[in-house]
């Protein structure tokens, strides 16, 4: 899908941190975009080619909301991003509603979305990016059950791929675990908490992490993940600051 002019973009979750890099990373790229959240976002208009941005204020964990968006829309790409923050605390500390938090957002975001992708389902050629979290591979102590969560989000979209093959679909779903983005909202508490139990400092935490991912490395890495053709795009991959990793 190298040409994105006219192909609508749906980006769940938009309003800010990643989500809203990766919505407007696409409008730049041509793409109309179609950027859902539950509060009102600016974007900026796109400076290049003829993408547009409109908004559309939704819950996206709503099981009505999905099929009434694709159904209005009718994407050819949709990116799941959206998700709750999780509380950051060790175990014990954790109750079961702070503990669960993103099993019931960002678990049930990506069953209903892509439960009614199948359904529907979208046209042939069709592309469908959930973004997990690098939490998936390696836990997440200090957050509850977000890890557990993210590592449903790349199990089930495994699951989605397996149904449209059966199916005989033409869509791609791939999963995307970003690592830490401490400029968002998810992030930035999450470096402060691992920082604090390290003993250190957020500036000297971060050092050791590597090249940093920012909502604008987001937007281009998805963007060109989007534009490879379907015989190179891998089930899932780890995204950086340095860009995007297939995992095996």
């Amino acid at each position: 899908m190298s040409d994105l002019s006219g192909k609508t973009t749906i980006v769940v979750g938009a309003s800010r941190g990643l989500g809203h890099g990766i919505a407007t990373a696409f409008a730049e790229a041509g793409a109309p975009v179609v950027a859902v959240s539950r509060t009102a976002a600016d974007f900026p208009a796109p400076a290049n080619g003829s993408g547009t941005i409109r908004t559309e204020i939704a819950d996206a964990g709503d099981a009505t909301a999905a099929a009434d968006l694709i159904d209005r829309h009718e994407p050819r790409t949709i990116v799941l991003v959206a998700g709750a923050t999780p509380h950051m605390r060790p175990l014990q500390e954790q109750t079961w509603e702070t503990f669960s938090v993103n099993w019931e957002t960002d678990a049930r975001i990506a069953f209903h979305w892509l439960r009614e992708i199948l359904l529907k389902p979208l046209r042939p050629g069709s592309r469908v990016v959930v973004v997990s979290s690098g939490a998936a591979l390696g836990g997440s102590p200090l957050s509850g059950g977000y890890a557990g969560a993210k590592a449903t989000q790349r199990f089930i979209t495994g699951y989605a791929q397996g149904e449209a093959n059966s199916a005989g679909m033409d869509i791609t779903f791939t999963t995307v675990l970003p690592r830490f983005a401490p400029e968002t909202g998810v992030g930035r508490p999450a470096v402060r908490a691992y920082a604090a139990q390290a003993g250190k400092s957020v500036e000297d935490f971060l050092k050791s992490q590597g090249p940093l991912l920012t909502p604008e490395i987001a937007g281009s890495a998805l963007v060109e993940l989007v534009r490879s053709e379907t015989a190179d795009v891998a089930p899932a991959y780890v995204l950086t600051g340095g860009g995007l990793q297939k995992l095996p």
